[in-house]
C-alpha cells in the first residue's frame, strides 16, 4: 500500500460500564452499554470500512465493547489489545498509532475519555478537514458519547500521524 492513499482512523468509545465494587480497570459494561455495542458494531458495519487492525485498551469494557461490536462487522480485523491505552493521554494515543505497520490502512481505535475525544479534536486541528463542520458540530454539542465513534482520514505514513493532519469525517453516537 502507499503511503498516499488514504488512511483512516475510526476512534471508538467504549460503551456505558456499570460501577460495581472492583477497580475502574475491571468495571464491566451495563446492560444499556451491551445493548449500545452492538447497535454501535452495526453502525460501524454500515460504514463500509474494511479495518485492518483494531487496537483496544485492556479495561474490561473496552474489551466487551469491542467482542459485542466486531460480531457485527463482515471481517474481523487483528485486534491488539494494549495497555498503553488506558488512561492515555491523546499525546499517548498517537504515539501508540505512529507504530502502526504502513500497511494497515484503516484502523479503529476502542478506548476512553476524555482521550478519545481530545484526539478527536486535535488531530484535525482548527479547521477540521474538508465536510467535517457537521460532524464536529455534532462532537463538540454532545461531547463523545459512550458507544460513539469518529471517523477521521489523512494521507501519509502512520509515523506522520500529527495533530493538524486529519479530517474529521464523521462523528455517530449511539442517541443520534
Amino acid at each position: 500500500m502507499s503511503v498516499a492513499e488514504p488512511r483512516r482512523i475510526v476512534l471508538f468509545r467504549h460503551a456505558k460500564a456499570d460501577w460495581p465494587q472492583v477497580t475502574d480497570h475491571e468495571r464491566p459494561l451495563a446492560e444499556r452499554g451491551r445493548l449500545d455495542a452492538a447497535t454501535a458494531g452495526s453502525r460501524l458495519a454500515d460504514t463500509g470500512i474494511p479495518f485492518d487492525l483494531a487496537l483496544c485498551s485492556t479495561a474490561v469494557r473496552t474489551r466487551e465493547t469491542w467482542k459485542l461490536a466486531v460480531h457485527e462487522l463482515a471481517h474481523r480485523p487483528k485486534t491488539v489489545y494494549e495497555e498503553r491505552l488506558y488512561e492515555a493521554s491523546p499525546g499517548e494515543l498517537i504515539a501508540v498509532l505512529n507504530e502502526t505497520p504502513d500497511d494497515a490502512r484503516n484502523v479503529i481505535l476502542v478506548g476512553h475519555n476524555p482521550s478519545v475525544q481530545g484526539l478527536a479534536e486535535i488531530l484535525p486541528g482548527a479547521g477540521g478537514g474538508a465536510g467535517s463542520g457537521e460532524a464536529r458540530e455534532r462532537l463538540t454539542r454532545r461531547g463523545f458519547a459512550t458507544a460513539g465513534f469518529a471517523v477521521l482520514s489523512f494521507t501519509g505514513s502512520w509515523k506522520a500521524l500529527e495533530p493538524g493532519v486529519a479530517a474529521l469525517d464523521d462523528y455517530w453516537a449511539p442517541s443520534e
